[in-house]
């Protein structure tokens, strides 16, 4: 349980950001959700083998522990689009210690299920100085990593292996539902969110940057990546 204080830097990110862009005065309609857990020993605490029925419907069997985040980012992102209407969903997280070997300690992971979007992204990271690299987006091939013959599907990967990264923000994504008509953008942080024992504040220039067009702030217009999706 050591350094899991650093496990909120996702949500400490986003929360970060949401007052940027409100003194920012968005043009838009803007929410933020922070989904956050307690991954502790308790006669209430999840146990492998548990079975949870989430917000999605779907049901998920447990066969790790440490892999909790997701559980309730997946609710976060379908309470977003199910109850705020939310079109353009991004989740952001310190999600897998596997973001690190994928993309190393300075560019996030990001999947999307738009390549505007993850364009967008990567510009936006350039300019913030958040850095972000795509991973692959391909459910058909690696959404099987999740296979239950008791539940809709497992909350980690089979095979560590197999762009865990990836098959994290798809296990996100499928709570969403693969043919979710909207836009979704999910930012694995882990490794970037902190040096040391000491947090770097990642992610509060990169979002009000991804999002600028859509602020009355001159600065984050002119930071903005070309006129953002639509919101």
């Amino acid at each position: 349980m050591v350094g899991m204080k650093g496990d909120c830097a996702g949500a400490a990110g986003v929360l970060a950001a949401f007052g940027v862009m409100v003194r920012a005065r968005p043009t838009l309609n803007l929410h933020a959700v922070l989904c956050l857990a307690e991954n502790a020993v308790g006669p209430k605490a999840t146990r492998p083998d548990d079975i949870h029925k989430l917000y999605s419907g779907r049901t998920v069997e447990i066969n790790n522990t440490d892999a909790e985040g997701r559980l309730v980012l997946s609710d976060g992102v379908v309470y977003a689009h199910r109850d705020l209407k939310a079109d353009t969903i991004v989740d952001m997280a310190t999600l897998t210690g596997a973001q690190a070997v994928a993309t190393g300690k300075y560019h996030a992971a990001i999947v999307s299920n738009t390549s505007r979007l993850e364009a967008l992204c990567t510009v936006a990271g350039l300019r913030s100085g958040d850095l972000v690299h795509p991973l692959p987006y391909t459910p058909e091939l690696h959404f099987s990593e999740f296979s239950s013959s008791v539940a809709d599907m497992t909350n980690s990967v089979a095979d560590r292996n197999n762009a865990q990264p990836s098959c994290a923000g798809l296990f996100i994504l499928a709570h969403l539902g693969f043919d979710f008509p909207g836009s979704w953008l999910h930012i694995d942080m882990a490794a970037p969110a902190g040096v040391g024992d000491r947090a770097t504040g990642y992610g509060v220039a990169l979002l009000p940057v991804l999002f600028g067009h859509h602020t009355n702030s001159a600065l984050l217009r002119a930071l903005a990546p070309a006129p953002a999706v639509h919101v």
